[in-house]
């Protein structure tokens, strides 16, 4: 590529000149390639892999030097010797001559450099590329890393750090390279190269450690393989690089919306380094920001800066930062506990700046609709920021067609009890003294705080929780804890708009939510009604409806239950969105990832805060039994009502850290009673009691059975707990748990549960072909992993569908990942026995369009190895058979038997011309006139047309296939099959031997078909000739021409030099076996002993065909170059009643020794398995395992 001029001192250091003229200088470095210079050039190549200098460096550059100037400069430098001879050779033709017109060096230099910087500039404005200080380091970059992993232009290099690779004991000073979809490694050490690549869907470990050896080491783990990765200059910027891609992988594997996030990041060729870097990071924090804060999951964060605010409660400026983003302004304390805030920004009224002070140093002042006033302090520049508040307000005014006071309707606690927008609000509610003064203290700190989404949230506001929230007030404080109030404030009517369009319409999450709506908290009084019934319907339905990709699961029921008990519908609604898809993500789809998940965490947490009872706990096997139950149901499952509405209480305030810390609180309680137990029964019992024990004593409740307490119940009551103890309990003894400590621990399962999801994919996808094919389960599971990996390439890097077509995980499992026609290519030439170099993409799309039997454009991978299975394993009539097949025109082994029923009901019972019916088989219709004139018989007055209909269904069901029913081949479609065998053979070792023999099977086909023909033609003339003779079958006899007599047609152009042996057979090819074969199959598809019948050939050749079925006949001669294109027929001279059958073409085959071996050819599967793992292909290599490793001796 052009590069910007720089001068360099010492041209031939480290170089050596290939090319020179009076200007320029073409050299290539030192090490690079064969003959790389000896020992000074290993030395140059392992320094260049050491120091920076491999990715600023490429191997090839042009200089330019005035003849008298000792000063050289760089003016392009390329990757390959091809790139950097094209520009050498512009420079000659459009710039040497040039040159030569100046008189002045300091004019020459002057116009060469403005000419290099222009055709820069050019190529820039053309790409739309955007100047950066990091641009032309990072382009090297990109495009060494292409050119040394064969990675297509698609393949999105993000960044790249120095490190050193630990192989075995040694280390390999290297580069790292960190792309979209793959982690990449190139080391060159004195003449040996080494690579590695690994896809970041592969992995099932990436975690950051350190040993006394190695203070700071990256372990990559896969199912194979692990690699360890030190001497990081900046590992902690490296490693959560690393994670947040290894987060794309699984959410991609998880979801096909994770193929959509990756392409909403911008277009690699205009991404360098710090653009692209800074898009991924600024996910990043958006992502943490909005967890932190909990809001909505669209919103992006703008930036951040440091700042103070004045708190009015304590008199004091407390020191944290500001984040703002498009629709809220949020504020958290440098310690952690001591303020946040969150101001919407369709509460603010005014922002304006105060003036400036000693004391109060760039201050902003932010007022609210509900009278609050929050003044910030030493704002670095502040004007930038109020005109970016400025810019966000205005936005979101436009956004506001409807503003609802949401403080006014939810904190006003004279609501009706019974009124229709809160019918689930309990009517039975007594306020005794200790619930009094809960609600006093609460309105004392509305006083003190603020009340509503704008209120200061304090270490006291914990306290608050923690002691309890009152009924009244539970609904209004889990909507503004939760974030939900944020949802429902920016989509009003959204939910009764979702409960109209979902009213009365059904499908499978619909009715699993009919099957468990009276198992929602039947003790309960409020679902003991149609009322309650009706609105948790409406809710889960809505929901199901917004979020298809959950629906329903199990567990929603209960949880949406308890919801609508204290907020109102459309309330309930919002908190189950923010309950699903962001404080509890992943945990209501189909396989419960995001419990699966936390499982593995509490595992983690359980060995470090209660080692002495871990190993007891996972040999009983209790942990994964009782972490599902509890955390998918938030507690409310496994307690009595009263005191589950506590954790929950707690969990809206607190997030998931609330549950890991009382269940780990409950195992501690009981950690002696759980080393005594002998099996897990016994553990669960222990547990089982504990819970039922937990009672609230300020509640004001009437008591509520517990099932659960109903059902285990079968000994002695454990001595009742506290739960406002139990839960300071839990933030005692396991508070220091962090939220960012929990994400990290997540992620490390999340690896772990996703790819244990996907082997567990694998073993039933191989479980269920296994007896359908002649494959070993070892060898399915090796051409599964290949067949997987070709899909998620493609998804990678493009193809002809959408990757969210192809991958969709909650389909069955054998759905679950699908090819198309351009991934089916790949795999052909890699895997399947007749890939034959260039000429295989054509047979590759017949094979594919063969297999694909729902003509949906994707196979899965049963379809896929169905037919690899026949091509290794199957017997020679088999794989003749699927190769005939695949010349047939499309859908017309399907439609061999169509025939437009409706038509010919109509023709039989209204007596319409025949001719409307398009019918392909003289047999189908003799058996259909036999159908319809046995029912007519019984002297049916009215016929049901519906009735015939599914009689004649059930009788052409789909039955095994026999080689009589398949379709003829006409004229054309033999052409293709013919130059399909001829490309088969090209690069064989038996390649003139297998020409010979397809010339000849070729003209002893064409002879067939052409005395079928005559066959043909006298048995429609004896159809329309012969009517009422008592013989037709002696007449037709009488009218066939003696067999010797029989004169082919010429196909063979006479202007061509190309001699007619190789279509029709001469004297050495003109056997007794061929001439045999010849003579028993000419007349069509009869049994091999028998003479020609005249009522076969009759049955066989009376066919109606419709005027369109003739016009692609004629217009399917392709046109092309091949042998048989200068032999056989042209699209004029295509005979559309010339045919053959299968068994006149197996019969043709196997006269022929050659073609019988070469398809009785055994296969090496294990060979071709291991040479697609290791094989790159043209521009991309096909990554098939978890991880491959290529190691080459310089």
């Amino acid at each position: 590529m052009w590069v910007s001029p720089e001068d360099v001192l010492l041209a031939g250091a480290l170089w050596i000149t290939e090319r020179a003229n009076p200007y320029f200088i073409l050299q290539k470095r030192k090490g690079h390639g064969d003959g790389g210079g000896g020992l000074a050039g290993l030395l140059v190549g392992t320094l260049d892999v050491v120091l920076d200098s491999s990715a600023r460096m490429a191997p090839y550059r042009i200089l330019y030097q005035t003849p008298d100037s000792l000063v050289y400069w760089i003016i392009a430098h390329g990757t390959s010797r091809k790139e950097i001879t094209e520009h050498w050779e512009w420079l000659e033709h459009n710039l040497l001559q040039t040159l030569s017109i100046f008189e002045n060096e300091n004019d020459i230099t002057t116009f060469v450099k403005g000419k290099v910087q222009g055709i820069i500039a050019e190529y820039n404005k053309n790409h739309d590329v955007k100047e950066d200080d990091d641009t032309d380091k990072f382009k090297e970059a990109s495009t060494k890393f292409r050119k040394l992993f064969g990675m297509p232009e698609e393949e999105k290099l993000v960044n790249y750090y120095s490190c050193s690779y630990w192989k075995g004991k040694v280390p390999r000073q290297g580069w790292l390279y960190l792309s979209i979809n793959h982690l990449c490694f190139y080391s060159y050490l004195l003449g040996k190269e080494a690579k590695l690549v690994v896809r970041w869907a592969d992995m099932t470990q990436l975690e950051k450690s350190a040993t006394l050896l190695l203070p700071d080491v990256i372990k990559v783990s896969t199912r194979t393989n692990e690699h360890v990765f030190s001497v990081f200059l900046n590992i902690n910027e490296t490693f959560k690089l690393a994670e947040q891609l290894a987060n794309i992988a699984m959410r991609q594997l998880l979801d096909n919306k994770g193929f959509e996030q990756d392409r909403s990041l911008p277009k690699p060729i205009q991404m360098f380094y710090s653009a692209f870097f800074r898009d991924l990071d600024a996910r990043a924090k958006s992502e943490r920001y909005r967890a932190l804060f909990r809001l909505p999951k669209d919103e992006k964060l703008d930036g951040h800066t440091d700042c103070t605010l004045w708190t009015p409660f304590n008199k004091m400026h407390i020191l944290g930062q500001m984040f703002v983003s498009t629709n809220y302004i949020c504020f958290t304390s440098k310690e952690e506990t001591l303020c946040s805030l969150i101001i919407p920004l369709r509460e603010v009224t005014i922002v304006e700046k105060a003036d400036s002070s000693n004391v109060l140093p760039s201050p902003l002042s932010i007022s609210t609709k509900n009278r609050m006033t929050f003044l910030f302090a030493n704002l670095k520049d502040r004007d930038f920021l109020v005109q970016r508040i400025s810019d966000f307000l205005q936005q979101t005014t436009s956004k506001i067609c409807l503003e609802r006071e949401l403080n006014g309707s939810l904190n006003s606690s004279d609501d009706e009890v019974g009124s229709d927008e809160q019918p689930m609000k309990p009517t039975w509610v007594v306020f005794l003294a200790k619930e009094f003064m809960k609600e006093q203290a609460w309105k004392n700190h509305f006083t003190e705080f603020g009340q509503g989404v704008c209120m200061y949230r304090t270490e006291k506001t914990k306290e608050l929780v923690l002691k309890g929230i009152p009924e009244n007030m539970r609904g209004e404080l889990w909507l503004l804890f939760s974030g939900a109030i944020n949802e429902m404030a920016t989509h009003p009517g959204y939910y009764e708009d979702l409960v109209e369009k979902s009213m009365g319409k059904y499908n499978l999450a619909t009715e699993e939510i009919e099957r468990d709506l009276h198992r929602s908290l039947p003790e309960h009084p409020a679902f003991q009604n149609e009322m309650g019934i009706a609105a948790l319907r409406r809710v889960l339905t809505a929901y199901a409806f917004r979020n298809p990709n959950i629906g329903y699961c199990q567990a929603m029921n209960i949880v949406t239950s308890v919801l609508l008990l204290y907020a109102k519908e459309e309330e309930a609604f919002w908190l189950l969105v923010a309950l699903c898809e962001r404080m509890l993500p992943d945990y209501y789809n189909t396989r419960v990832v995001g419990a699966l998940v936390d499982q593995g965490v509490f595992e983690e947490l359980a060995r470090e805060y209660v080692p002495q009872l871990y190993d007891c706990m996972q040999d009983l096997g209790v942990i994964s039994t009782i972490s599902l139950s509890w955390f998918l149901t938030l507690f409310l499952s496994v307690m009595p009502f009263e005191s589950a509405v506590v954790v929950v209480d707690c969990f809206f305030y607190d997030g998931i850290k609330v549950i890991f810390q009382l269940a780990l609180s409950v195992l501690h309680a009981n950690i002696h009673q759980l080393l005594g137990c002998k099996d897990d029964g016994e553990a669960m019992t222990v547990l089982g009691r504990y819970l039922d024990s937990v009672s609230n004593k300020d509640s004001t409740l009437p008591p509520i059975p517990h099932l659960h307490s109903l059902l285990t119940d079968n000994g002695e009551p454990h001595p009742e707990v506290d739960i406002f103890k139990l839960v300071r309990s839990s933030y005692e003894k396991f508070g220091s748990i962090r939220a960012d400590v929990i994400e990290q621990m997540r992620f490390k399962q999340r690896l772990r549960v996703i790819q244990t999801i996907e082997d567990t994919t694998k073993r039933n996808v191989v479980r269920t072909i296994v007896t359908e094919t002649a494959f070993s389960i070892d060898e399915l599971e090796e051409l599964y992993v290949l067949f997987k990996a070709e899909h998620l390439t493609s998804c990678y890097w493009g193809g002809s569908s959408n990757p969210t077509e192809r991958h969709d995980p909650s389909l069955p499992y054998l759905e679950q990942y699908r090819i198309d026609v351009e991934q089916f290519k790949g795999l052909f030439n890699l895997l399947f026995p007749w890939a034959n170099g260039a000429h295989s993409d054509p047979l590759a799309v017949r094979f594919f369009r063969l297999l694909d039997q729902n003509g949906d454009t994707l196979i899965n991978f049963r379809e896929f190895i169905s037919g690899l299975g026949i091509l290794c394993h199957g017997d020679l009539t088999e794989k003749l058979k699927l190769l005939y097949k695949m010349h047939v025109l499309p859908g017309e082994c399907a439609s061999m038997h169509y025939i437009d029923i409706k038509k010919c009901i109509a023709v039989l019972f209204d007596q319409r011309d025949v001719s409307d019916c398009y019918l392909r088989d003289f047999h189908v219709i003799k058996s259909l006139c036999f159908f319809f004139f046995h029912i007519t018989v019984k002297k049916l007055n009215t016929p049901d047309y519906r009735h015939y209909l599914k009689l004649w269904n059930q009788e052409t069901k789909p039955k095994l296939e026999n080689t009589k029913d398949l379709p003829k081949l006409n004229q054309s479609q033999f052409i293709e099959l013919c130059k399909t065998l001829y490309s088969m053979f090209s690069e064989d070792v038996a390649e003139q031997e297998l020409y010979h023999a397809t010339a000849t099977v070729t003209s002893l086909l064409l002879e067939m078909g052409e005395v079928g023909k005559l066959f043909s033609s006298s048995s429609v003339r004896k159809d329309h000739n012969v009517q009422g003779q008592s013989d037709p079958c002696e007449e037709g006899k009488g009218d066939l021409p003696p067999m010797q007599d029989i004169k082919l047609e010429d196909s063979s152009p006479k202007d061509t030099g190309m001699s007619s042996a190789m279509l029709i057979s001469d004297d050495e090819t003109k056997d007794d076996t061929s001439m045999s074969s010849y003579s028993v199959l000419s007349a069509g598809s009869h049994e091999l002993d028998e003479k020609l019948q005249c009522e076969d050939i009759a049955d066989d050749t009376v066919l109606v065909r419709s005027e369109n079925g003739a016009d692609s006949d004629r217009s399917s001669h392709p046109r092309g170059g091949g042998p048989l294109d200068r032999g056989l027929p042209h699209s004029t001279s295509i005979d559309k009643d010339w045919a053959i059958t299968f068994e006149q073409f197996l019969a043709s085959v196997l006269t022929e020794q050659a073609l019988v071996h070469y398809f009785e050819k055994p296969v090496e599967v294990a060979a071709r398995i291991t040479n697609a793992k290791n094989v790159h292909k043209v521009g991309r290599p096909l990554l098939s395992t978890s991880d491959y490793e290529i190691s080459l001796s310089g």
